[in-house]
């Protein structure tokens, strides 16, 4: 199994590490230290050994940040997070929720004016402590680059992930990474920078069609890079990870220990490009040091990244119904084993062995989220053996899943009903939720909108009837890269265009603490619309085109609820799965598949 059950988190040591932790600040005259969730690649993902928010605080959620001072200790999360932190987290921590407790005022609410805030440049980027800095500025409160505190007393620490790093198939790549840094070199030559610095590891495993295993479930490697306006590459992954695909990398990408790689940007003959956003603080600050001038724009490959060519396209098509033949076969499963007994970790590895059971899985695209009742008002719910809880007739079961396969990454969740009955809030909310799902899915929009700009439509319904999310519309995905993959959301907070051939999930929910929760999401890519007939299309439009197929729980709807447009897209829908999915499915599950699409 690739996913285990046992609780990586724990609180029972949180007050002596934080004892520790405060006596190391007052030994380094600071009134304080930033503990963020984040590694020095700005993944949204870490290895063990850079777990330390977790380690300090036992919070395991893949978004915080912790401020630790001599009389309080805050741990500030946003919506998808503050029941969990609450839950997981020692007395000694104050969980804050974001955004409407700032980090900034906080701090100068405990701590005295011309107090200083210790920070590990390596774990924050010049935009984030930029925003901090201006916010405590007011307060006369100073940030401190430092050592990082936290591994000076983290006396156990696992070693950083050193598995082989493979290459990624021409095929299924679309493109050489020969003519991927062409590409990008001449727009480095046209902007008259020399060079740009590569930190995150998803655009260095775009870049060079490289893959990996250093953070679970996301096949990438982790490294730096520095790709140069003439094409070269100077790659920062100890080569002894990279025997295997020296022929892949060809004589233009050097590669060095990650140890050398400070030393080298003294080397560097400016202007250097580097991401204000993504970079590490430590990295603009050492090239300040050695003159090397910089020039602030964004990673050249993450947009580049995100707009998936026909190739990649075509692999998620198939992963899509490759994934959603074994979802189907799960949820035949489901409906005959529902009643008797089921536990929630049941569920995850049922699911898991249908995957696998496809040949392709490579492993799962992210820990899966099986929430039943209760539970599933967590949105970014984990079991454990401590949490796993029997499934009771009536339940509501969000399953949020996927699978990394070498030719697409899938993210996909169905709210399940457990039994054939449920209360009428359950259902008026599961309908409402699948409306907005429906009503982004038929969009079509003038090119140049943005995620914020749609993001609102997959609320609507909700809003209507006073209910809400506290997580985005969408986010993007990547191709057999992180599930989670930027620039475009569909995000209030997205200011990125879309374009044709990103890929984003379209999954609206509704969650009632302590009660049950909702949650439908497909994956969707954005391609051009053709023109309608005898339309006058004054500009050019966008649409999605619908990735996932699998059915949706007809017996959960309010049909009332539903207007006739609402039900023949959900009926055209059905028909869909029954027709590309049907023919791949089992004996066992064909039946299934009929009744679970049959037209309301």
């Amino acid at each position: 199994m690739f996913q285990t059950f046992t609780e990586h988190s724990s609180a029972e040591q949180s007050p002596v590490r934080l004892k520790a932790l405060r006596a190391e600040i007052a030994r380094l005259g600071l009134g304080g230290f930033l503990v963020p969730r984040a590694d020095a690649y700005q993944g949204e993902y870490v290895a063990p050994c850079d777990a330390r928010l977790q380690w300090l605080t036992g919070f395991s959620g893949s978004a915080g940040l912790c401020c630790v001072l001599a009389g309080a200790a805050g741990i500030f999360v946003d919506g998808r997070y503050g029941v969990q932190a609450r839950a997981q987290v020692a007395a000694q921590f104050t969980v804050l929720d974001l955004p409407k407790t700032q980090p900034a005022p906080w701090i100068c609410a405990h701590l005295p004016k011309g107090g200083s805030i210790g920070f590990d440049p390596w774990l924050h980027t010049k935009q984030q402590i930029e925003t901090l800095r201006t916010g405590l500025a007011g307060g006369g409160i100073e940030l401190s680059p430092c050592e990082n505190v936290i591994d000076g007393i983290w006396r156990d620490r696992p070693p950083p992930p050193a598995a082989p790093v493979r290459a990624h198939p021409l095929a299924l790549a679309g493109e050489a990474h020969q003519d991927k840094r062409k590409r990008l070199a001449q727009l480095l030559k046209k902007s008259g920078a020399q060079a740009t610095i590569l930190t995150l590891p998803d655009s260095i495993a775009w870049l060079l069609n490289i893959r990996g295993s250093d953070i679970v479930r996301n096949p990438i490697a982790q490294g730096f890079a520095i790709l140069h306006a003439d094409t070269r590459v100077d790659l920062f992954i100890h080569p002894a990870r990279l025997t295997d695909i020296a022929q892949h990398l060809g004589s233009d990408i050097t590669t060095h220990p990650p140890d050398d790689f400070l030393g080298y940007l003294a080397t560097l003959a400016g202007p250097v490009q580097l991401d204000a956003g993504t970079a590490p603080l430590a990295i603009a600050d050492r090239l300040h040091a050695t003159g090397v001038e910089i020039r602030w724009q964004p990673d050249p490959c993450i947009l580049p990244k995100a707009c998936k060519n026909a190739a990649e396209i075509a692999g998620t098509t198939e992963a899509h119904l490759r994934d959603g033949a074994a979802m189907c076969e799960f949820l035949a499963w489901f409906e005959d084993h529902c009643q008797s007994g089921l536990s929630e970790i049941d569920v995850v590895q049922q699911l898991e062995q249908k995957r696998r059971a496809t040949g392709a899985l490579l492993d799962i695209s992210f820990d899966t989220i099986a929430g039943s009742g209760p539970n599933g008002a967590l949105p970014h719910y984990r079991v454990t053996q401590h949490s796993n809880r029997c499934l009771r007739n009536g339940d509501l079961l969000v399953l949020d899943s996927g699978g990394q396969y070498q030719d697409g990454t899938t993210d996909i969740t169905r709210t399940l009903l457990v039994g054939c009955r449920t209360g009428q809030a359950q259902r008026r909310s599961f309908t409402r939720v699948l409306q907005g799902m429906i009503a982004v899915s038929q969009l079509r929009w003038p090119q140049g909108l943005c995620g914020r700009d749609l993001e609102a439509i997959g609320r609507r319904p909700l809003w209507q009837a006073g209910q809400d999310f506290d997580h985005g519309l969408g986010h993007g995905v990547g191709s057999y890269l992180c599930v989670h993959e930027g620039p475009q959301r569909l995000a209030r907070s997205d200011a990125t265009p879309l374009q044709a051939g990103m890929i984003l999930s379209n999954e609206p929910g509704y969650y009632r603490e302590g009660t049950f929760g909702v949650r439908i999401e497909n994956l969707l890519v954005v391609e051009k619309a053709p023109p309608l007939p005898d339309a006058d299309t004054h500009r050019p439009m966008l649409q999605f085109r619908t990735l996932t197929w699998v059915p949706i729980d007809t017996r959960l709807l309010d049909l009332p609820l539903l207007s006739r447009q609402e039900k023949d897209w959900l009926n055209a829908y059905h028909a869909t799965c029954r027709k590309v999915i049907g023919p791949r499915l089992s004996g066992a599950a064909h039946p299934w598949l009929v009744r679970a699409s049959a037209p309301i």
